[in-house]
């Protein structure tokens, strides 16, 4: 009877404790999200490329959390990067993809919105083909050299051709125009872009 009397007791105790989850701590208190959470999956990435990037997922780890006046971009921003570079960056977000086109907001293709927003952070002027402007403007650096405002290039056919073209920013994020999603931010380190990747460039070109 005592054995049973210490087991109700028992019982009795470990009913009235509250339940504990993580909900309820400050673990889930953060409203960001990761990239490859948010971003819309489907579609081609760029202007050559068919509908097969959903096979191709992200793959995870090293995201931080994001200022919220910079979310758009993904990026957490320090005081010594580029402000202008990332608020012109963050207002070209969104425009749609339109070949040969270059106005923000309206439509542009790839190398049409990175021509533009050099002339405009820098005034520099590169040449209006992303193969061009890996062999005219840029020299080529390391991937492990990358830094902001340094170009990113990747090429989709088998002879190894230069076909697209997209900004860095930092943390592995680029800013570039797909054919379908228009001007969006994406990671170096998803899978289609690992493969497709050509080479990266830091620009040369001078006033």
């Amino acid at each position: 009877m005592a054995i049973k009397k210490i087991l109700y007791l028992a019982a009795a105790i470990l009913l009235s404790l509250p339940v504990v989850s993580c909900r309820s701590t400050s673990c889930n208190t953060h409203t960001y999200r990761p990239y490859h959470e948010r971003r819309n999956r489907g579609g081609a990435p760029n202007d050559d490329i068919s509908s097969t990037t959903d096979s191709h997922t992200p793959v995870p780890g090293g995201y931080g959390l994001v200022d919220e006046k910079w979310a758009a971009l993904d990026v957490k921003l320090g005081r010594h990067d580029n402000k202008k570079l990332y608020k012109e960056l963050k207002s070209w977000l969104g425009t749609p993809y339109a070949h040969a086109g270059q106005d923000k907001g309206t439509g542009t293709d790839c190398s049409g919105m990175v021509m533009m927003v050099y002339q405009e952070v820098y005034g520099i002027k590169l040449n209006r083909n992303s193969a061009k402007m890996l062999e005219q403007n840029c020299r080529v650096i390391d991937l492990d050299d990358l830094k902001e405002g340094d170009l990113v290039f990747f090429c989709t056919s088998s002879d190894g051709r230069v076909s697209h073209v997209g900004i860095y920013l930092k943390e592995n994020k680029f800013v570039h125009a797909s054919s379908s999603r228009g001007v969006i931010v994406d990671d170096l380190r998803q899978n289609y872009y690992a493969t497709h990747f050509h080479s990266a460039g830091r620009v040369t070109t001078r006033k």
